[in-house]
């Protein structure tokens, strides 16, 4: 764009009254946000993806079904290309390019689907296939199967790694013809609830937000043997929380220096300072609205889905102290998912 901005995908959840997938232009200096156009094309395609050249946007369908969909992006509204695909998963909260496939955690099935990619970039309508977790947790009733909730690849491009809430682990896979086979598993701190991981740019080292305790877990990251150890927890709010608290986005700085996480119910976003392989809480700030169900980082700038308040929010990031100071707001109702071109 002539003007140095870049796009915005924005997901919200169809059933609750959101629009679809809301196209925005964000302003390359402040992040500000401007609503170009939305698309209805899914039910509940609360979580969205980019191809690697900008082309396509991918995005699940979060239904009891459960599927995967395809978009043309390059103009100010995506266009479909072709039929959603059925990801043989109840209930798919997220989703990641990897290996030529589209990977799908899927929470209500406690699974993972790999759906393969066209030359085009379009879905293929057949040979998905669906890897099983299993196992349980001592938090009930939310831990009494599986829950995958978030899939993504290491920073090496070898491995997929995917979150499960319900089992308390995090399992390191690989993808063989097609198929998904776990290489490694590795359990956290039982009853914690283990919901999105981001890697540090370093490449060695993870952080795990756990949903059902307010903490942080920091790991090391082994590419050469895809081997995530635990090393240390670290909590995301200054005490005890005064009612609900369940984190759910996580970020870290391009530098390295500083870890966010959003949580719900306090509507809070929290600065952790990376210390070695500790991480310190630094501050929390308010989230700007209500319900932060997920947590995008930019150029400088952090953007909150505020799910029950209908909005995402914008935050220019100090880049000495790491404290976002908030910058502005669009309405988007039952939001859930920025996604950056």
């Amino acid at each position: 764009m002539a003007d140095g901005g870049r796009r915005a995908y924005i997901g919200s959840f169809t059933a609750a009254g959101g629009p679809g997938i809301v196209t925005a232009e964000a302003d390359a200096g402040t992040g500000a946000l401007t609503v170009l156009s939305s698309v209805n094309a899914v039910p509940d395609p609360s979580c969205l993806t980019l191809s690697p050249d900008g082309k396509m946007l991918y995005a699940v369908s979060e239904t009891a079904e459960g599927a995967v969909a395809a978009y043309r992006v390059g103009g100010d509204k995506p266009e479909p290309a072709g039929r959603p695909v059925p990801v043989d998963g109840s209930g798919p909260t997220h989703l990641t390019l990897y290996a030529g496939h589209v990977l799908t955690a899927n929470y209500g099935s406690g699974s993972v689907t790999a759906v393969p990619l066209r030359p085009d970039g379009t879905l293929a309508r057949s040979a998905s296939r669906v890897l099983r977790h299993s196992g349980a947790g001592p938090h009930t009733p939310r831990q009494q199967g599986p829950h995958a909730h978030q899939v993504q690849p290491d920073p090496s491009g070898r491995w997929a790694v995917s979150v499960d809430l319900g089992t308390d682990s995090v399992r390191v896979c690989t993808l063989t013809d097609g198929a998904l086979h776990v290489h490694r598993e590795t359990a956290l701190r039982p009853g914690s609830g283990p919901r999105h991981l981001a890697f540090h740019p370093d490449g060695r080292h993870a952080y795990v937000v756990n949903e059902l305790s307010p903490s942080v877990t920091v790991c090391r990251w082994d590419a050469a043997e895809g081997a995530l150890t635990p090393l240390s927890e670290a909590p995301v709010l200054p005490g005890a929380p005064a009612g609900d608290a369940y984190p759910s986005g996580i970020a870290a700085s391009r530098d390295g220096r500083f870890v966010w996480t959003a949580t719900r119910g306090e509507d809070v976003l929290s600065v952790l300072a990376v210390e070695g392989e500790e991480l310190r809480l630094v501050t929390t700030v308010p989230c700007g609205g209500h319900w932060p169900r997920a947590l995008t980082a930019g150029d400088n700038v952090l953007y909150v889905a505020n799910e029950r308040s209908g909005d995402v929010t914008w935050f220019a990031v100090d880049p000495v102290t790491g404290v976002p100071r908030r910058g502005g707001s669009i309405k988007v109702p039952a939001v859930s998912w920025v996604a950056l071109g």
